[in-house]
């Protein structure tokens, strides 16, 4: 039972996704906030677009040491999300500062709707991911 560095990127990976889920919740509940009227946008959009640059990156990063590690499997499960999140970036509203949320928009029920799907998708995708990481971790740990 040898650590390598792919072990390391997998403990790295399950600790960072831990992280990443806690962004997702926080981005449910903020819009289910916003469906229900208990907070304004304009808070609610101050307190969601500073955590969308960190949410990319760290999923970014630990998906480039995956690449260093040679785990090009994990490499491709993580690569449909991350080009949905660099073109969602892409085509953001035009805003001063930044991240994805503007506040003249997001009130829009089709906005919200969508924003809220893409909570849950993405909360659906970093928990199978976290399984998937505890498992390849062990798997890596058992037979190196």
């Amino acid at each position: 039972m040898a650590f390598t560095f792919a072990a390391f990127c997998y403990i790295l990976a399950l600790i960072l996704t831990a992280v990443l889920i806690f962004f997702v919740i926080f981005h449910i509940i903020a819009f289910d906030e916003l469906k229900t009227d208990y907070k304004n946008p304009i808070d609610q959009c101050n307190s969601l677009n500073p955590l969308v640059i960190p949410e990319y990156a760290i999923h970014i990063f630990f998906t480039f040491l995956f690449l260093l590690a040679f785990q090009l499997g994990t490499v491709l499960f993580n690569m449909p999300l991350i080009i949905y999140h660099i073109r969602r970036y892409m085509n953001r509203p035009v805003m001063s500062g930044m991240g994805l949320y503007d506040p003249t928009s997001i009130m829009n029920a089709d906005e919200l709707g969508r924003a809220q799907k893409e909570g849950w998708v993405k909360l659906g995708f970093y928990l199978i991911s976290f399984f998937y990481y505890l498992y390849s971790m062990i798997y890596v740990l058992v037979s190196s």
